[in-house]
């Protein structure tokens, strides 16, 4: 536990008693409490069909969140880890009751027995090693044809009487349109972190659509990551754009042995037969061609891997790759899933304590409006909390850096935001030096930091908004010298 953590912890406890006579607010205040001891929460949101369930499958490793247009996908859906597989549904009238598990082609099945409507939301329990340290939560389509659907999305996310029940969030989207600026704009928080885009990252969810399926696709959307990164307007909106194969990804985590004898078939044909057949999705199901699978088998592949998963594993499959656990591997690691689950811990995971934090002072907010003998102190405390705490000081500044509010030349705009914590908060990331860095290495390129920016903060050409900036940074690189110390 951090610093930071027992502060906001103890000041929790103290507002419990405080405001003992309010059910309300002190079942709010537990809640955060014990949300310190749980893994961290980490909403799915995006347009309908932008991919979220089968991008949750993909870190899972199992087809667990349903990915068809059913009544599920319409229902806020937790998933967390446990010793066996359960689902409980939790009605909107407070009742609570089991669902009934079933698999439909390895993909778990789940009828709600009640419309949409009427319920708050499910809870999947399920054995996992991804989820014994994240919670995943899939929420409703934003901007979906059906009214109701998309304001229980944006009711979860962005409540109007409450903190959000997540930590952070994944947006996934195709391509950037307003409507998803719009929905970053509102997930923003507008005082404990000063509208910082730490909580935010946005995912190309159907990057191999962007190059039509072609097998430079992920270039072409890495290259649309990166200008989307620059954008000015979403670098104050979230921390990072990563483009991934939603698709691949998760078909290639739970591929099973019969696909993989598919694919080894397609391979052996003629490349200009293949070709033909992978024109388009239709005539790949449907053409009839001698040595290639039945167009059944076909069209589960298609649907399962895209063309694109297609085309790269057989094209993986005649360079060598010769069985189903390598080619799994391959598959994933050009789906771009690797990249996101890095950036997950170094987003999400390494800054769980802050994020969880956040979450409670945010909550804490909510109670405070309500004055209480004895909650002037706590105002005091939180105050105290928010202005000393350098965490949420490195989030402030980081967002006045990406707004544009403050401004460095290019190389040390990079350099501040790396050293911040804008890139993840480990020693060797925020040094722009290899994991395995010796100590003494680490602690000599931290010193040379705090040299660096003590000379800029102290710079007579420097306005008083950069000098404080860069005093901001000098502690991040003070902290680090400590830390290495």
């Amino acid at each position: 536990m951090s610093t930071l953590g027992v502060a906001v912890r103890e000041l929790l406890r103290r507002a419990c008693t405080v405001y003992g006579d309010d059910p309300q607010a002190v079942a709010l205040l537990q809640d955060h409490l014990a949300r310190f001891d749980e893994p961290l929460r980490v909403a799915f949101a995006g347009k309908v069909k932008a991919g979220k369930s089968t991008l949750l499958n993909a870190l899972v490793g199992e087809e667990i969140a349903p990915t068809d247009a059913g009544e599920c996908t319409r229902v806020v859906t937790w998933y967390q880890d446990a010793p066996a597989p359960r689902v409980r549904l939790f009605s909107r009238a407070g009742a609570v009751r089991p669902l009934t598990l079933a698999r439909k082609q390895g993909a778990l099945q789940l009828d709600l027995g009640m419309p949409a409507a009427d319920v708050d939301r499910l809870v999947v329990d399920w054995p996992s090693g991804y989820l014994r340290g994240t919670t995943l939560i899939d929420t409703p389509g934003i901007a979906s044809l059906t009214a109701d659907t998309a304001a229980r999305a944006g009711a979860f996310l962005t409540p109007s009487d409450a903190p959000s029940p997540a930590d952070a969030v994944v947006y996934l989207m195709r391509h950037l349109h307003g409507s998803d600026v719009r929905f970053l704009e509102s997930f923003r928080d507008t005082d404990v972190a000063r509208a910082t885009p730490v909580t935010t990252i946005a995912v190309l969810s159907r990057a191999d659509e962007i190059g039509v399926g072609r097998l430079d696709a992920l270039s072409s959307a890495g290259r649309i990551a990166r200008r989307y990164r620059a954008d000015p307007t979403l670098r104050g909106l979230c921390q990072t754009v990563v483009p991934v194969a939603g698709l691949l990804a998760q078909s290639g985590r739970t591929m099973r042995q019969d696909e993989f004898t598919a694919l080894v078939a397609l391979a052996g044909l003629p490349q200009a037969d293949l070709d033909r057949l992978l024109l388009s999705a239709d005539r790949f199901s449907t053409r009839a061609v001698d040595g290639a699978p039945e167009p059944a088998v076909r069209a589960g592949l298609v649907d399962r891997f895209g063309l694109f998963g297609v085309r790269l594993g057989t094209e993986l499959i005649r360079r060598g790759t010769s069985d189903p656990s390598a080619l799994s591997r391959e598959l994933v690691r050009h789906s771009g899933l690797d990249e996101l689950r890095t950036v997950l811990t170094t987003q999400f995971a390494e800054r769980r304590e802050l994020l969880k934090s956040r979450s409670a002072l945010l909550a804490l907010d909510r109670v405070l409006a309500a004055p209480r003998p004895g909650s002037a102190p706590l105002v005091a405390e939180r105050e105290r909390i928010l202005s000393g705490a350098h965490e949420f000081t490195e989030l402030r500044m980081l967002s006045a850096l990406r707004a544009g509010t403050v401004v460095f030349p290019p190389d040390a705009l990079a350099d501040a935001e790396r050293l911040l914590g804008g890139e993840g908060s480990g020693a060797a990331v925020r040094l722009d030096l290899d994991p395995d860095s010796p100590a003494a290495e680490l602690r000599a390129a931290a010193l040379a930091a705090v040299v660096r920016w003590q000379r800029r903060a102290e710079s007579p050409l420097a306005s008083r908004a950069t000098a404080d900036a860069a005093r901001v940074v000098v502690r991040s690189a003070e902290g680090l010298v400590a830390r290495l110390s």
